[in-house]
């Protein structure tokens, strides 16, 4: 089961994580978790463009591989990258090590500030080895940080069970100024996201939110 609005518990144990930007503009977040694959991320991308919007994409590496050439229209067309591990791990099953150092095999190829833990879970001592190692291998840039990315809006597009409008009042009745949603550019989510993606760009827009990169 999961939560459509982030858990405030989960907030507070991970307070150093970035769970949604400023209140105090009228600007979202879209994000796109787990590609890129063909049709379903060419899909993103031509309804963001006729939205003018930009957003997020927290790849995975092995798609990266994979579709090498759908990753580099996400990035010609303006798009901001993340870091979604190699292979989708969730960090909680998984050893320090391993996670690690699949998280940072998916770093070479996307060469980001930014990180999402596939399922939101992830260890803290996850976190402080990925920041470290991070930062190491980016000693000599000027920017060397690394920023881990949650959310407060699920749009629950994953749950083969939910009904696409379903998915689309989720982003719709708990997106506020500031806020990260999310969206996953899969074949497992794309029913829902064909539907509600068109739905949620034309109603924020008439609302006058604007649509920011993280």
């Amino acid at each position: 089961m999961y939560l459509v609005k982030s858990p405030l518990l989960l907030k507070w144990y991970y307070s150093d994580l970035i769970w949604n930007k400023s209140r105090s503009e009228k600007i979202v977040y879209l994000t796109f978790d787990d590609g890129p694959i063909p049709n379903v991320t060419d899909f993103v991308l031509n309804t963001l463009k006729t939205y003018n919007a930009k957003a997020t994409f927290f790849c995975i590496g092995d798609n990266i591989l994979k579709h090498p050439d759908v990753f580099e229209s996400v990035k010609n067309d303006g798009h901001s990258i993340g870091n979604h591990t190699f292979n989708h791990l969730k960090g909680w099953t998984t050893e320090d090590e391993t996670y690690v150092s699949n998280t940072l095999k998916c770093q070479e190829l996307t060469k980001t500030n930014l990180f999402r833990p596939p399922f939101g879970r992830i260890k803290k001592s996850q976190i402080k080895s990925i920041k470290s190692k991070v930062q190491s291998l980016k000693s000599n840039s000027q920017d060397s940080r690394l920023d881990i990315v949650m959310w407060d809006v699920l749009s629950g597009d994953f749950d083969l069970n939910l009904a696409p409008e379903k998915c689309y009042q989720n982003v719709i009745k708990n997106t506020t100024n500031g806020s990260i949603i999310v969206f996953h550019d899969s074949l497992k989510a794309f029913e829902r996201l064909e539907y509600a993606l068109p739905k949620v760009l034309k109603y924020l827009s008439e609302k006058g939110y604007k649509f920011g990169t993280l």
